[in-house]
């Protein structure tokens, strides 16, 4: 449905799961499950996502099969298998919006780069396809320096590995350095508006420890990479961990200048947050000219009044699906659906 729509139910009803089924057809991975199989419901052989949209100034179709065994989905864009999720990226935008965000900035460096990643690889594929392999080479290089004492043969692979491994990995930090450049100046904008005036956010880009300059060529990235990979060689071997790569990659927020993460208080953590969804939202707004599908996720019963009005002030186009909220604040922006055993009434 267009506008808002106050999804509203008891515990376990599906209000979350719809939201999931819509992110997933948006970036092809879940955001509470960590494998496809736990989206199926116990005892079936497959589950099916599908809809029906209007983007790209065409309607469109998007459609996801998931299989209990080892088969693996199947993604369809418009009637057309596609090879990976790069295919459907930037058909369905969204960004979503759950009650762990609020203390991204408080929490590990995975969960901040996971919020870099999931914009980026919507809005370019390119980057998706990178990201895949290079998580694909981690997982396998990490391997060999865990099982190279029992088997020292297979240390042979290594420097294929460390070179496939720079050469992808500076186009995953050439990626998200301009991405968060752009995220930093946009959030700043929303968080002086949310703050009065009296904060400035600022976010700065971590990646390995030798790269001064992560918006330099990627062929420089490249060299730099080799170059920490070889100063942390007999580290890896010594530790059976890959120490050295984006994989470690983090982002800094501050207040005035203070980190988030060391004195920020409860209060201006939740802001700084609302400030980078509200700022992911208008980034993907101006580089494909459409509205993404806001999906709050009982977000809103976690924000004082002040800071629900901030967001609710923001849903003044697109679509939006909000669950779990007071519905006397919200049913004159929109309308509300019922869900009951995971339908909507």
């Amino acid at each position: 449905m267009p506008g808002v729509n106050l999804l509203v139910g008891g515990n376990a009803n599906g209000k979350t799961n719809l939201l999931e089924a819509i992110g997933y057809l948006s970036t092809g991975k879940a955001f509470r499950a960590k494998r496809d199989q736990e989206l199926i419901l116990f005892g079936q052989e497959f589950a099916e996502i599908s809809a029906v949209l209007h983007s790209q100034e065409r309607e469109q179709t998007l459609r996801a099969v998931l299989f209990s065994d080892r088969r693996p989905r199947q993604l369809w864009r418009s009637g057309v298998k596609q090879k990976t999720a790069a295919g459907i990226a930037g058909v369905l935008t969204t960004v979503l919006f759950c009650p762990e965000d609020l203390l991204i900035l408080k929490k590990g460096a995975q969960p901040r780069r996971r919020l870099l990643d999931q914009t980026i690889a919507q809005l370019r594929p390119n980057y998706d396809a990178a990201l895949g392999e290079y998580q694909r080479l981690l997982e396998q290089k990490s391997a060999v320096l865990k099982d190279w004492r029992e088997n020292p043969s297979i240390l042979n692979v290594l420097p294929e590995y460390n070179l496939r491994m720079a050469q992808v990995g500076a186009l995953v930090i050439s990626y998200r350095a301009r991405y968060l450049k752009a995220l930093s100046e946009c959030a700043a904008d929303y968080h002086r508006e949310f703050s009065g005036g009296l904060e400035t956010l600022t976010l700065t880009y971590k990646t390995v420890s030798n790269i001064d300059d992560p918006f330099a060529e990627p062929a420089v990235l490249r060299q730099l990479l080799s170059e920490h990979q070889q100063s942390h060689e007999r580290a890896e071997l010594e530790s059976g961990q890959c120490l050295s790569g984006p994989h470690k990659d983090d982002f800094e927020a501050c207040l005035n200048g203070l980190p988030i993460s060391l004195y920020g208080s409860q209060g201006q953590t939740r802001t700084a947050t609302i400030s980078l969804k509200l700022a992911e939202r208008e980034l993907i707004r101006r580089d494909t000219g459409e509205e993404p599908v806001l999906l709050l996720d009982d977000v809103l019963s976690e924000l004082d009044a002040g800071r629900q009005d901030f967001v609710l002030n923001e849903l003044k186009s697109g679509q939006v699906f909000i669950t779990c909220c007071e519905t006397d604040r919200l049913t004159k922006l929109g309308q509300v659906l019922t869900i009951e055993k995971g339908t909507i009434k």
